[in-house]
């Protein structure tokens, strides 16, 4: 608004890759963009490998495309692990670029707990409703919050975040420890945040909602409660703490049990030697490129076919498009009712098509990539006031009038559901449900469950030669592990060792009871989801419905009856070179793949923005 009346370019255009869409189709703006000279993109691991990135990537080609001379364009993330790549990203297909790395190992320490049971955490445990393990956490966090002048604890879901700052509540209500999480309203995030800076707060309990951007002096340590899954994530977390100058970032991870202990010390390793997870960039996603061609329509009215594909492909994301591949996207938005764009083959132009408001419309409903959930709205009666979100699915399994859940870490009851609201009032009832909130958890990748299994081997090779005593001093030595912790590593491994079988990596350990099978296989949470999938489809077809879960080191699969010998069958008779086929079939009936399909339908115009999922039929 503030560019509209101005009559010389602003110093300073602060905006998101959204904002950024809406920008280039304005004349007033586009004016004064011309002059622009630098283009910083802070954060920019957030933007590689989703298509909020692909979109950027067009959107800064189209603002080049304007610009009176070559810009300087500028990348700043504290955790890239393929630099190479996203350099390519930020500056578009080949163009030059340096690459500046600065070492974080130096000022970084990381230790892994996995805190002893005392007496004391026995009647704690009663006291607030849960276990004494929880309980012996709990008390770990309290005495390290305690230690220093303000922490952050950070977990990996909402759910967990509300788990634990309700109980800190039940255990001492007055213990100066508040929570901060996406789905809490505005309000209640900037008070915590306000809070934290003014040292009225001793912790916050938090989700990736305060990862990236907060910079706080007083914050000394940063607790990850369970393991942090991924190596990018530990690194960005404990970034947060020891903001001054020669500040260190401090860092204890609370394991829960002996797998979280394994993976934990594996992800902190590659943490403090620096070994990132590489960055998988989305190649060239069609709905994206429907989306920026609008725009360029809105922008230029009239286009040259090869104009459009010479400025697409400059985009890394779109660098291999072809030519056909980009027609056909013509062909679809020329031929479909109402017209986006007018694809006119014979003169190889693109053209607005009429009525003009239609692609107007598209465009600017689709500025933003990420789908759409619908939420219901928290409202406290007692004042009127906006608690925070809760996803539709809760709400439909769990939300009834009378029943209690917890948000904010306090617990509430609900006394009426609208059609997008949930009024509620406070209680006391500590045993509320805790909400879930879809699409949290964070994926294991292959290279740290690999890590995880070469640990239980080499654990398992050392029982048979080296003393306890020796073991733990080879950890401790090679990873940043506590006593007790160790410990509790070997003396499972030395279970399992007992039945001749320690599942690592290259070994993988099929189990079966009654009517379960357990596949334990150190491949992380995408490979063993994939191949879980596999095996229930072609098993479902032999044997009917089929319960499938999984971890990054499981496959447990739930069956009417015992299907062992099936599953042997398809793990060793199944020609591999059949698995995508096979996978492809599966997927078209997933669940998931419906709620991919209809997010991309909507992205190019197929369906209404504001349709429903569940009400749509996909056929």
């Amino acid at each position: 608004e503030r560019g509209r009346q101005a009559t010389s370019p602003p110093d300073i255009l602060i905006t998101t890759p959204e904002t950024l869409q809406a920008i280039l189709t304005g004349k007033v703006l586009r004016k004064h963009l011309s002059k622009v000279k630098w283009i910083i993109v802070d954060e920019i691991h957030e933007l590689t490998d989703d298509k909020r990135g692909s979109q950027l990537s067009i959107a800064l080609e189209r603002l080049r495309k304007i610009l009176e001379k070559e810009p300087q364009i500028i990348g700043l993330s504290a955790t890239i692990g393929s630099p190479e790549e996203v350099a390519k990203f930020l500056v578009g297909n080949g163009r030059s670029f340096e690459i500046i790395k600065v070492s974080v190992q130096r000022n970084m320490r990381l230790h892994v707990e996995m805190p002893e049971i005392r007496e004391d955490d026995i009647y704690l445990s009663e006291k607030i409703a849960t276990f004494p393990e929880v309980a012996a956490r709990l008390r770990r966090i309290k005495e390290l919050i305690d230690e220093n002048r303000s922490t952050l604890v950070f977990t990996n879901t909402r759910s967990e975040a509300e788990v634990l700052a309700s109980r800190f509540r039940v255990w001492d209500i007055n213990i100066p420890i508040s929570i901060h999480h996406g789905s809490l309203s505005k309000t209640s995030r900037i008070e915590t945040e306000g809070g934290l800076k003014k040292g009225e707060l001793k912790g916050v309990v938090c989700t990736s909602s305060l990862e990236l951007g907060i910079d706080i002096g007083t914050i000394d340590l940063v607790i990850q409660y369970n393991s942090p899954r991924q190596v990018t994530r530990l690194v960005q977390r404990i970034g947060r703490a020891g903001h001054w100058i020669g500040g260190i970032a401090k860092g204890v991870i609370i394991a829960m049990d002996s797998d979280d202990v394994l993976e934990s010390i594996a992800i902190a390793r590659r943490a403090l030697k620096e070994e990132l997870e590489d960055v998988r960039i989305i190649e060239k996603p069609l709905d994206v490129l429907t989306h920026q061609i609008a725009g360029l329509i809105i922008e230029y009215k009239r286009m040259k076919v090869n104009e459009i594909l010479e400025l697409v492909r400059k985009a890394y994301p779109f660098r291999n498009l072809t030519k056909e591949e980009l027609i056909s996207v013509l062909e679809y938005m020329s031929n479909r009712r109402p017209r986006l764009v007018l694809y006119i083959p014979e003169e190889d132009i693109v053209i607005k098509a009429r009525p003009y408001n239609v692609v107007f419309k598209y465009y600017f409903e689709n500025l933003s990539t990420i789908p759409d959930v619908k939420s219901f709205k928290i409202i406290n009666t007692i004042d009127n006031s906006f608690v925070g979100n809760l996803d539709e699915e809760f709400v439909a399994l769990n939300c009834e009038v009378g029943k209690t859940f917890i948000v904010k870490g306090e617990a509430w009851k609900i006394l009426s559901i609208d059609k997008d609201k949930v009024f509620v009032e406070p209680t006391e009832d500590i045993e509320a449900v805790i909400p879930a909130w879809e699409g949290e958890l964070i994926p294991v990748p292959f290279e740290v469950a690999q890590e995880v299994g070469k640990l239980r081997k080499k654990i398992a090779e050392f029982l048979l030669e080296k003393s306890k005593e020796e073991i733990i001093s080879w950890l401790q030595a090679n990873y940043p592990i506590d006593e007790n912790s160790a410990k509790k590593m070997i003396k499972i491994i030395q279970k399992q060792l007992k039945y001749g079988v320690v599942p690592d990596n290259e070994t993988i350990l099929v189990e079966d009871f009654e009517n379960v099978v357990i596949i334990h296989g150190c491949f992380g949470s995408l490979v063993n989801e994939t191949l879980g999938r596999f095996i229930v489809a072609l098993l479902t077809t032999r044997i009917g419905s089929v319960g499938l879960r999984i971890d990054p080191y499981r496959i447990i699969i739930k069956s009417q009856v015992k299907a062992v010998e099936l599953i042997k069958e398809i793990l060793f008779k199944t020609n591999p070179t059949h698995l995508k086929e096979y996978l492809e079939l599966s997927l078209v009936r997933s669940n998931l793949f419906e709620w991919k399909f209809v997010h991309v339908a909507k992205r190019f115009g197929v369906l209404a923005k504001d349709a429903e999922y569940g009400k749509i039929s996909l056929r």
